[in-house]
């Protein structure tokens, strides 16, 4: 394995929290996904008040950044989503810990390094076997596919939902364009997110676990209280 590529070696619930589901549920099924209480929304911070932010959450100012230009860039295109920074900030911290996990850290772009990359999604230690989709090109495994980034995208879910923050290439590392995708994801499965029932359809739809959901509240809601 190439030195610049951290490994994620986890098992369990740890496991099962890094894959994003391909596809939403159908009506039927969303229709029996258990409701968490949405966590409060946090107010968007300013430009001059990401550092304070920043220490006060103990979330790492570029990654705060990346959440927060995310959730404003969907307040405009998408008006009804209703999505939070705080919610984002509550998935990167569980999925990467902002970009951070096994000493990682995020360079002045935003790109983890060493790279973040899961555990072979062959079907062993709880994970759903999926076999290569992307011959590799994302998570350097031509056998099974694996899930990348910050806010670890399996490459099918990041063909689909991959988007540029800045106009360039989609990058699943970077952590800009990972956000994004992730509250595009999140907005299109959850609806109104301003709504509990809104809000746990679509992070049961990124991570099928009501515990991962639960998680993810708690720590959106400490975030919007630290505030």
């Amino acid at each position: 394995m190439n030195r610049s590529t951290l490994l994620l070696v986890v098992s369990g619930l740890a496991a099962a929290a890094l894959l994003l589901v391909v596809l939403r549920p159908d009506t039927e099924r969303s229709s029996r996904l258990p409701v968490v209480e949405r966590p409060t929304a946090a107010a968007s911070p300013g430009d001059d008040e990401v550092a304070r932010a920043s220490r006060d959450t103990g979330i790492p100012a570029r990654a705060l950044t990346a959440y927060v230009d995310a959730a404003e860039r969907l307040r405009e295109s998408v008006p009804g989503c209703g999505l939070a920074w705080n919610t984002l900030a509550g998935i990167g911290s569980s999925e990467s810990s902002h970009g951070a996990f096994g000493g990682a850290r995020l360079d002045d772009s935003g790109v983890a390094s060493p790279r973040i990359i899961g555990v072979a999604l062959d079907g062993t230690g709880g994970n759903r076997a999926i076999r290569d989709t992307d011959g590799g090109s994302l998570d350097g495994d031509t056998t099974w596919d694996r899930a990348v980034g910050p806010m670890q995208f399996i490459p099918t879910t990041w063909e689909r939902w991959g988007e540029s923050a800045d106009g360039g290439e989609p990058d699943p590392h970077d952590i800009d364009d990972a956000a994004l995708a992730a509250g595009r994801y999140l907005c299109d499965a959850g609806g109104d997110l301003s709504t509990s029932q809104g809000w746990s359809r679509a992070v049961l739809t990124y991570n099928q676990n009501r515990a991962y959901a639960e998680k993810i509240a708690q720590t959106a809601s400490t975030y919007a209280d630290q505030l």
